[in-house]
């Protein structure tokens, strides 16, 4: 992942070396150990509604890849500042491969270094945490039990896919966006834990993507475009086409866009959240153009948006961006929100993205 759009150190520069270094290590100690690695100490779901100053009722966890301590984590929203160490009920769920058997075979301390994605989709009455980390892993992981759905580890240890987000589909097939391999993959997961199959094309600096119910598309983020397709064949043997590209806006002609983060309006479903290496917008599908007509976008629309959504229910907006000063230079200890105005701060973090604990 390239230093300006990505989880990791630059592209095209092998990060077998950085592997077994720091890579956060020092920087997670301060975090590691608060909860046993997929567990829980209280239900995301079933927690009581935010109550604490400055936070609207009815506010909903945040889910983050907190890369420092190499974790996934669904952090309580009713405290602006979250102190896994002097404060661990703070983290409500965690999840780590790290020394778990289940997911041995995917050599999670080789592959799980930089988690980068992290979103929560419901399969069959069951929550399910889609996940990839820039060396290699993806999974989709089932809440809060920790317990594998599938998984894969693409390249373990270096970063010639670079796995950067993950999708579930409606057959229990997982996609998965690599940006150093510039390709979009559809794993055919519904055979199993540890399913091979997959159909794929080529995309480069594929970032991001999101399943599109009503029109029954699978959209995908680059470094130039937007892309969507059409998933057919059968759950065993998926195929991928085409069906529409559309360039993204470019702030400086000649410049590549730099995709990063897809994801859906909620709330608006003719709406998509795009963040580029310069802007935020929204793509109204309907029309196919990307606006700045949201609420709030004086604040929003900035550059180096690492992930953005909102909570339809109280209307905020919550976003990440690198954070100066940092052991990565893609790393921040804190999460934007926007309508009202707030941040969150994690005591040692090193953020990539945040996500509203909404599971969809």
């Amino acid at each position: 992942m390239s230093d300006g759009s990505s989880g990791g150190p630059a592209r095209g520069l092998s990060r077998r070396g950085l592997l077994t270094g720091a890579a956060g290590a020092v920087a997670g100690a301060g975090l590691a150990g608060a909860l046993p690695a997929g567990t829980a100490s209280a239900s995301a779901a079933s927690a009581p509604s935010a109550t604490g100053p400055g936070v609207p009722p009815g506010t909903p966890p945040v889910l983050v890849t907190e890369q420092a301590s190499k974790r996934l984590l669904v952090l309580d929203p009713r405290r602006r500042v979250w102190d896994p160490v002097a404060e661990p009920s703070v983290v409500r769920w965690q999840f780590s491969p790290l020394g778990d058997p289940r997911y041995r075979d995917l050599r999670p301390e080789a592959s799980w270094v930089y988690p980068c994605e992290a979103k929560a989709r419901v399969h069959r009455k069951r929550t399910l945490v889609l996940t990839t980390a820039s060396f290699g892993f993806v999974a989709a992981v089932e809440y809060p039990t920790g317990r594998r759905y599938w998984g894969a580890a693409l390249g373990p240890g270096d970063d010639l896919f670079n796995p950067h987000s993950a999708e579930l589909l409606p057959d229990g097939n997982v996609a998965v966006a690599c940006s150093s391999g510039a390709l979009v993959r559809v794993y055919a997961a519904s055979l199993g834990p540890a399913a091979t199959r997959y159909a794929e094309d080529g995309l480069k600096g594929a970032h991001a993507l999101h399943w599109d119910r009503a029109r029954r598309v699978l959209w995908a983020l680059g470094d130039d475009d937007l892309v969507a397709y059409e998933v057919g064949g059968t759950p065993a043997r998926p195929a991928l086409t085409r069906t529409s590209v559309t360039p993204l806006p470019v702030a400086v002609p000649g410049r590549t866009a730099g995709g990063h983060d897809l994801f859906p309006v909620a709330g608006r479903p003719g709406r998509l959240w795009v963040t580029t290496n310069a802007a935020v917008f929204q793509y109204d599908l309907r029309r196919g153009t990307f606006v700045r007509d949201y609420a709030g976008h004086e604040l929003i629309d900035r550059a180096a948006v690492k992930a953005v959504g909102n909570d339809p229910r109280t209307g905020q907006v919550l976003s990440t961006v690198p954070e100066k000063g940092l052991e990565e230079t893609w790393w921040t200890t804190k999460v934007g929100v926007h309508r009202p105005t707030g941040t969150y701060t994690l005591v040692n973090g090193g953020i990539y993205k945040a996500r509203w604990w909404l599971p969809r």
